[in-house]
């Protein structure tokens, strides 16, 4: 029989986070949600109650790491240990860098960028006492190119891939089973395109997604099938687009 993961998930309100929240409790993991809106982590652990799974919740933001590390206390207060973080929470307010939007780019900087470092603060420690366990960091398709309007999401997002990196090598030499995965998704539907505060490019962006975007599921399932890896190895990047996405 399995042993039940203990799965914290930042950005768990919504879209991929809720997504994984849900598909992981029906496997059997428990549950530890954050995020900045209560009333949305209430309705999940809710949902996953009623369907027979087992979950809590802290209200987190992720530019707070002294939230972030009350995260990880309400997941080891409420069950032990951490055998899972995801750096889920993101933005994604896409604009020219001539219309010098300085507030989006800050709060790009401090949630996809601080807020995966702050993930990491709080769990790492906990992994090397336990001597295991697994990162799962959200990067974007958009860590692995930029364009026109996507500069400083593209620069938050190439950050995550180079930090999960270094975290990968540094851990493989620390020698603590502590494992690293890096997903690239593509276009998903989710709450990313709320986010943007230019109307224009938000309409053209809501346009793009109503014809590509996949659902937040896929990447569920992708990220099961990462924890369903035998312990000695480790799906370490993984990019997955809707199949008619171009870039």
């Amino acid at each position: 029989m399995t042993t039940a993961k203990v799965i914290v998930i930042t950005g768990a309100s919504s879209g991929i986070g809720k997504a994984i929240a849900k598909a992981r409790a029906a496997k059997g993991d428990k549950i530890v949600l954050g995020a900045r809106r209560e009333d949305r982590l209430q309705q999940i652990q809710k949902a996953i109650e009623q369907a027979n799974g087992t979950a809590t919740y802290a209200v987190t933001d992720v530019t707070e790491l002294e939230q972030v590390k009350a995260l990880a206390q309400q997941a080891l207060d409420s069950y032990g240990r951490i055998d899972v973080w995801i750096n889920n929470a993101g933005l994604m307010p896409h604009s020219l860098l001539i219309e010098a939007k300085v507030d989006d780019w800050n709060r790009m900087i401090d949630v996809n960028l601080r807020g995966t470092l702050y993930g990491i603060a709080a769990a790492q420690g906990i992994f090397h006492e336990q001597n295991e366990g697994h990162f799962i960091n959200l990067g974007s398709v958009a860590s692995l190119y930029s364009h026109a309007g996507g500069a400083v999401y593209s620069a938050t997002k190439w950050a995550v891939k180079a930090i999960s990196e270094s975290l990968r090598e540094e851990e493989a030499q620390a020698g603590k089973n502590v494992r690293v995965t890096t997903l690239y998704p593509g276009a998903v539907k989710s709450e990313l395109v709320s986010h943007m505060t230019d109307p224009a490019r938000r309409e053209a962006t809501d346009k793009f997604y109503d014809q590509f975007a996949i659902p937040a599921e896929r990447i569920a399932k992708v990220v099961s099938d990462v924890l369903d890896m035998p312990a000695d190895a480790t799906l370490n990047e993984i990019v997955i687009r809707p199949s008619k996405q171009v870039q």
